[in-house]
């Protein structure tokens, strides 16, 4: 057993646990923690905004982290292993489509979703202090909406491909060709980039539920896989 397998492994196990961490918050965030502030007190929501909602981001933020170093450490041991054939397998495909939805997610976290809700808390805790709420508290928070229901959209596929590029394998060209999948993954891009848009500075649309969030989610999965396929 070489060196560099001990490392993979290891970093296998842990973009597993920081995994579980990260996309577990999420769900936790969009699933549980905004419908119930729909329904409860005003008192009950600025408390747990000022208490409850820092240590979750603390563990959502740094859980994402580690999943992308350790995924990113896993890559480039990938990588260096295959070398220019990244893209002749199924594998490569899937693992890259996983990986690219994957780190868009993570920054959107730095970028959009931690950002925005520093903003909320520190008005939430002007307000509970008697101190006026800041002006732009109300545009971070749905900015930061959009971005984690985005982030809950793309995590169902994510974890398909992430699953797929080791239990499910394209068949290849039947005319004994080496695939280069490199066409197909350049489609999906395109549409995951778009959909990143949105994202970033675009609407709720179906994502301001939660059924609508995962039958979007599954909606992505089936359309990027039938992409996949059909270009393969």
């Amino acid at each position: 057993m070489e060196s560099t397998d001990i490392i993979y492994f290891l970093m296998r196990w842990l973009h597993y646990v920081f995994g579980i961490i990260w996309i577990g918050h999420l769900y936790y965030f969009n699933f549980t923690q905004v419908p119930f502030f729909g329904e409860t007190d005003a008192a009950t929501k600025s408390n747990a905004i000022q208490k409850l909602v820092p240590r979750a981001l603390w563990w959502f933020r740094w859980g994402a982290m580690f999943t992308f170093i350790t995924g990113v450490i896993m890559l480039s041991i990938w990588g260096s292993r295959v070398g220019g054939d990244a893209m002749k397998t199924s594998f490569g495909l899937f693992i890259s489509v996983g990986a690219i939805i994957a780190t868009l997610m993570f920054l959107n976290v730095w970028l959009i979703i931690w950002p925005c809700q520093k903003v909320v808390i520190e008005s939430t805790t002007n307000v509970a202090q008697g101190k006026p709420a800041l002006p732009d508290a109300a545009a971070k928070g749905a900015s930061a909406l959009l971005a984690s229901r985005s982030n809950t959209m793309f995590s169902i596929p994510m974890l398909f491909f992430m699953g797929a590029a080791s239990h499910l394998t394209l068949a290849p060209p039947t005319d004994g060709s080496v695939p280069n999948y490199t066409t197909a993954l350049g489609a999906a891009t395109v549409l995951i980039a778009l959909l990143e848009a949105n994202a970033i500075k675009g609407k709720l649309g179906p994502l301001a539920s939660v059924k609508g969030v995962i039958h979007a989610g599954l909606g992505l999965t089936a359309v990027l896989f039938a992409v996949l396929y059909a270009m393969a």
